[in-house]
C-alpha cells in the first residue's frame, strides 16, 4: 500500500523535521510543513487554537462533509501524532543531524508525524478512487513533552469532536522494526511534577539549637516522604517520589534560611494517581513540622496512565496481523514513562502502540530521550500501514 516513492517521500519529510526540531509551542514550522503537503493532496487542515498543530478530516470523497461530521452519523476514528522536539543536543554524526543547538527529535516525534501524514495521503488516496468508506481525522498535536501536554489545548480546540475512537504509535528501540509492541490495560503511567520551598530560621552552624536546620529538613522530606507514600497508598499502585534537584545554603558555616526540592511523581494506576496530590502535601508537611520548617508545596499536575481500551487494542493487534502476520506484534511491559495521548483516553476509547524502530539485529542498548537516539526508518512504512489497515478495520467493523 506503501508504494515505493511515497517511502522516499516520507524518509525526506521525516530528515527534514528531524533537521529542524522545534520545542512545545514553538512548531510554526513543522506544522507549515504538515499543513502544505496537506493541502497538496486536496486535504483542508485546520491548525489549532493554540496556534501550532492541526487537525485534519479525510473524508470519503475529496472536499465532502464539514470538520467533526461524518455522513452516516456514526463518531470518526482519529489518528494521532505528537510534533515537537526535546531541549537536548543532537549528538549523531548522520547527515540530518539537527541544525538547531541543543535540539533534536530524541522520542521520535518526527517519526510519528510522518507515519499520521503518510497514513492521510494513503486514505486521500483511496477517497479519490472511492475507497474511502469513512472519514478518519488526523490530529498533529503540539507540545508533547510539556507538562500536562498539549492534548488539552487540542481537546479545547475541538479535536475530538465526531469522534469515537483514537489511536496512536510511539517509537520503540527496544523493539525491531517491523514489529510492534501492545498491551491492553495500562501501557504507560502517570507523571506529575513536585516543587517544595522550606523556609526557617537561619543563622551560625555552632548553634544549630537556635534555628531551623534546613540543611536536614530538607534532607529528611527527601529521604522520608517517599518511604511514607510507599506505606501509604495500595503498593500496586507503584507510586514513586524521585527527586531530581535539591538546594539549600551558600556557605559550610551558614545555617540557610531557604531549600528547595523538585522531582516526579509516577504512578502506574488512576486510583492511586488521583489520590497522589493529598497524600504528598499530608507526608510532605508532617516531615517538615518535625523539624520546624515552613512548607510551601506545588504539586503540577503533568498526565495520567494511558489505559490501553480492550477493543481498540484488538483493533491494532488485528490491522497489525493482516499487513505483517501475528508473528509481528509482541506483547509489552507498562513503562514508568508519562504520555499525555492519556487526556484523549479520559475523553474517548482508544490505544496506543510501541512501533519497533531497531535495526534487526542491533545489540547496542539504545533509549529514547538521549543524543544519539535514531530509528531504521523502514519503521515509517509500517507505521503508515499499521494504521491505514486500523481505518480500514474500524470502517468495516461499524
Amino acid at each position: 500500500m506503501v508504494s515505493v516513492p511515497l517511502r522516499s517521500e516520507l524518509i525526506a519529510f521525516r530528515r527534514d523535521l528531524h533537521m529542524h526540531p522545534e520545542l512545545g509551542h514553538q512548531e510554526f514550522r513543522t506544522t507549515a510543513a504538515i499543513r502544505a503537503r496537506l493541502e497538496r493532496a486536496g486535504l483542508r487542515p485546520r491548525v489549532l487554537d493554540s496556534g501550532t498543530g492541526l487537525i485534519c478530516d479525510v473524508h470519503p470523497t475529496p472536499g465532502g462533509g464539514s470538520d467533526g461530521e461524518d455522513v452516516g452519523g456514526r463518531p470518526m476514528l482519529a489518528l494521532r501524532a505528537d510534533i515537537d522536539a526535546l531541549p537536548i543536543p543532537d549528538t549523531k554524526t548522520v547527515p540530518y543531524r539537527s541544525t538547531v543547538p541543543d535540539r533534536a527529535h530524541a522520542c521520535g516525534h518526527d517519526v510519528h508525524t510522518t507515519v499520521v501524514l503518510g497514513v492521510g495521503l494513503v486514505l486521500a488516496d483511496l477517497a479519490r478512487k472511492g475507497q474511502l468508506p469513512h472519514p478518519v481525522r488526523l490530529l498533529f498535536q503540539p507540545a508533547e513533552e510539556v507538562l500536562p501536554g498539549g492534548a488539552t489545548d487540542a481537546v479545547e480546540s475541538g479535536a475530538l469532536e465526531g469522534v469515537g475512537r483514537i489511536l496512536a504509535l510511539h517509537c520503540d528501540p527496544k523493539v525491531d522494526a517491523g514489529r510492534i509492541g501492545l498491551r491492553t490495560g495500562p501501557i504507560t503511567s502517570a507523571c506529575d511534577r513536585l516543587e517544595i520551598s522550606l523556609t526557617g530560621a537561619g543563622g551560625h552552624t555552632a548553634r544549630p539549637h537556635l534555628t531551623t536546620d534546613l540543611v536536614t529538613a530538607a534532607a529528611k522530606v527527601a529521604t522520608e516522604v517517599p518511604a511514607l507514600l510507599a506505606r501509604r497508598v495500595d503498593t500496586r499502585s507503584g507510586l514513586a517520589l524521585t527527586w531530581g534537584r535539591i538546594s539549600s545554603g551558600h556557605a559550610c558555616n551558614v545555617i540557610p534560611q531557604h531549600a528547595e526540592l523538585s522531582g516526579t511523581i509516577r504512578c502506574l494506576d488512576l486510583p492511586g494517581w488521583r489520590a497522589a496530590p493529598d497524600l504528598v502535601h499530608a507526608a510532605v508537611d508532617e516531615i517538615a513540622a518535625l523539624h520546624q520548617a515552613k512548607s510551601e508545596i506545588n504539586y503540577i499536575r503533568g498526565v495520567p496512565p494511558v489505559v490501553n481500551e480492550e477493543e481498540s487494542t484488538e483493533l491494532l493487534h488485528d490491522a497489525m496481523a493482516v499487513r505483517f502476520g501475528a508473528h509481528s506484534v509482541e506483547s509489552t511491559e507498562q513503562s514508568l514513562g508519562g504520555e499525555d495521548f492519556s487526556w484523549y483516553l479520559e475523553q474517548v476509547p482508544g490505544a496506543m502502540a510501541r512501533l519497533g524502530v531497531r535495526r534487526p539485529g542491533d545489540q547496542v542498548p539504545r533509549d529514547i530521550h538521549q543524543g544519539d537516539f535514531d530509528v531504521d526508518e523502514s519503521a515509517i512504512a509500517v507505521g503508515v500501514e499499521l494504521l491505514t489497515a486500523a481505518a480500514l478495520l474500524d470502517a468495516r467493523r461499524g
